[in-house]
């Protein structure tokens, strides 16, 4: 519908309007989610445009460009095996941790100011375009909600598309709670993520940092939906949910029912993590492949990715799936 005359006109004068409240670089690239980087010039556009190119195929036909690879394949990073706190409780920054595991100065982050909660990108290994998916535990403690839910699924499908193998790492506590995030659609939202990854055909890996809790590690490249291999450190926490939420429904009435229910839920707690939050059991049953000394993540993701190079998969025969949208 088009509204003329004067008055309105006037509404949508320069002078009337502040144009950047209605979109611009900085609102686009940080709250819409519609654009993926920001330049501050047309040279630093076009350097940018470059570097992304040099990640992708000409084709959806053809394999990503592999470059000679520039640092050792055996690299091993010591910092890796103390990058994770020893207190649950405690944030670190997962990009730390992607710039020593990837080739030296190739990771090339996309997305950066949406939902910094979630982290997707580009970087190599030995030399291999790879696409990275993670999340942030420095922000809003890496949960996942709507924003970082279409983020992620958006960044698997484009990979996808491109023949661009995708690495997870995950320290997932679980979906944003809330009245907001629930009306939203999270459920809805989240769901993109596990068709994401279901029907992508290209080579996926995992790794579990810390913690991977319930269906908000389910949907994070776990076994259950189609990943090749899915590896651990032995910092992970694989369960249904954290162990001072287990604890606080499995043992309510017990504590309520003593005068020390503190020192006993602390108790509790501590034998709970013993128990269920270690990569040990999952392993046992076949839901991780691997536990990795963490050092040696750089090498052994470089060998799985040669493992799943030559990787063909198929979907069944149709015209397209259901995707939630």
């Amino acid at each position: 519908m088009f509204i003329t005359g004067p008055e309105v006109i006037k509404t949508v004068t320069r002078e009337e309007v502040d144009l950047e409240t209605l979109g611009g670089a900085s609102t686009h690239n940080s709250i819409s989610g519609v654009a993926h980087f920001a330049a501050d010039n047309e040279e630093q556009s076009l350097e940018l445009t470059r570097r992304l190119l040099s990640y992708l195929p000409s084709n959806n036909a053809e394999a990503p460009p592999a470059l000679e690879p520039n640092d050792d394949p055996w690299r091993m990073d010591p910092e890796l095996n103390t990058i994770v706190p020893a207190d649950p409780g405690q944030a670190y920054d997962m990009k730390n941790l992607i710039h020593r595991v990837f080739d030296l100065n190739s990771f090339m982050e996309v997305h950066r100011d949406f939902a910094q909660n979630a982290i997707v990108g580009f970087a190599r290994l030995h030399g291999q375009a790879v696409g990275i998916v993670a999340q942030q535990p420095a922000v809003l403690a890496g949960v996942i909600n709507i924003d970082a839910s279409d983020k992620m699924a958006g960044f698997i499908r484009f990979c996808d598309a491109f023949n661009i193998p995708v690495i997870t790492f995950i320290d997932s506590p679980g979906f944003m709670p809330g009245l907001a995030e629930e009306h939203g659609g999270i459920i809805r939202h989240g769901a993109k993520i596990v068709y994401a990854y279901s029907e992508a055909t290209v080579p996926k890996l995992a790794i579990v940092t810390r913690k991977a809790y319930g269906g908000a590690y389910i949907v994070m490249s776990s076994k259950y939906i189609r990943t090749d291999l899915v590896f651990a450190w032995p910092t992970a926490e694989i369960a249904v949910m954290g162990p001072e939420g287990a604890v606080n429904i499995l043992y309510r009435k017990q504590l309520n029912g003593i005068e020390d229910s503190e020192a006993e839920h602390a108790r509790l707690v501590a034998e709970f993590r013993k128990k269920f939050s270690k990569p040990y059991a999952p392993a046992a049953s076949g839901h991780i492949d691997d536990i990795l000394i963490p050092a040696e993540t750089r090498p052994r993701l470089i060998a799985a990715l040669e493992l799943l190079r030559d990787k063909q998969a198929s979907l069944p025969p149709k015209k397209h799936g259901l995707m939630p949208l």
